[in-house]
């Protein structure tokens, strides 16, 4: 288009040339004059054109194409959940809810599985729900609580710490209350459990759990998916424990010493804080996933043959947290 634009004025010079002798000289002037202002004018239509052609390309090539991502989003990508609010081109879309969409997907998946006991509990913390607000899937008796009823230790004892009836700095075994709190939860220690469960009494830890609207038994150690939803909710809600209490047990419920049950399936960008539990044939896992405002607590609860299976139990977790997490967040 360059080249163009170019040869247009030599053209016009050449015809301008030709009647140079025959003229008058204010007649040849005036020609001069008018075949100037004629070359101007196809100068400025010629780059006008042409800058035109060239915006108008650039606009159906921008339009054709994908928009290639900032350096920041290209190193970090958002999750598919922010996606939206982070191109600010529309509102983030809103939280799902519990519905009968979900419900079909989680019994799907159990009834697919049948060979295996499998009881669910999930409740949304957005409206401040107890174990009657759970949502239920599958078994819905009580389980050999294993590990997972840790939790419910834990919180025994900071509600001792906060009446004044002990500290994290006592003696407890060859470290302090506080260190076995923290070994109990985070690495599931089982003679750290042994020495807080002595340290709040076993008819005490009882009647803490029926404050809760649990009924719990430490001589056997069963919960039902439900009642353990309850315990893990009013842990994250702040309704059982002060506020610096509350975040030193989340803290000591993630990085944990197991991190392949819920926590290996849930998307990036949501925030899990959990409680696993394996003995024998009982493979558990307690968790409250949470992203911004929105936040669930998902109990997974199975039962199978043996230890055997434990790789065949954690896929179909996966496949239940996958289904919860898509349809939530």
């Amino acid at each position: 288009m360059d080249d163009h634009t170019t040869r247009e004025p030599r053209t016009g010079s050449r015809r301008a040339g030709t009647g140079r002798g025959r003229a008058p000289r204010r007649v040849r002037a005036v020609i001069l004059a008018a075949v100037a202002a004629v070359l101007a004018l196809a100068l400025a239509t010629g780059i006008y054109s042409s800058a035109q052609a060239r915006t108008a390309a650039n606009l159906a090539a921008a339009s054709a194409a994908p928009s290639a991502p900032t350096t920041a989003q290209a190193s970090n990508p958002a999750p598919a959940g922010l996606d939206a609010a982070a191109r600010k081109s529309a509102p983030s879309p809103p939280a799902g809810s519990i519905d009968a969409a979900l419900d079909a997907k989680v019994n799907a998946i159990i009834a697919a599985n049948s060979q295996y006991q499998f009881g669910v509990a999930l409740v949304d913390l957005s409206k401040g729900a107890g174990s009657a607000d759970a949502h239920e899937y599958g078994v819905q008796e009580k389980f050999v609580a294993a590990s997972t009823a840790k939790v419910l230790a834990a919180a025994a004892f900071y509600h001792l710490v906060e009446t004044g009836d002990a500290s994290l700095e006592d003696p407890m075994g060859s470290y302090t209350a506080g260190f076995q709190l923290r070994e109990m939860i985070q690495q599931s220690d089982n003679d750290s459990w042994s020495l807080i469960m002595d340290a709040v009494g076993h008819e005490e830890l009882t009647e803490y759990a029926a404050s809760l609207g649990v009924s719990y038994d430490p001589e056997t150690n069963t919960l039902t998916p439900a009642e353990m939803a309850t315990i893990i909710s009013g842990v994250y809600s702040g309704t059982l424990l002060n506020a610096g209490d509350t975040a030193q047990l989340l803290s000591y419920m993630q990085d944990t010493n197991y991190e392949t049950l819920i926590p290996a399936a849930v998307p990036e960008g949501i925030t899990v804080f959990h409680k696993y539990g394996l003995l024998g044939d009982e493979l558990h896992d307690a968790a409250i996933l949470a992203q911004g405002s929105t936040a669930y607590a998902l109990v997974i609860y199975t039962k199978g043959q043996d230890e055997s299976d434990i790789p065949e139990r954690t896929e179909v977790i996966h496949q239940l947290t996958q289904a919860v997490a898509g349809a939530l967040f």
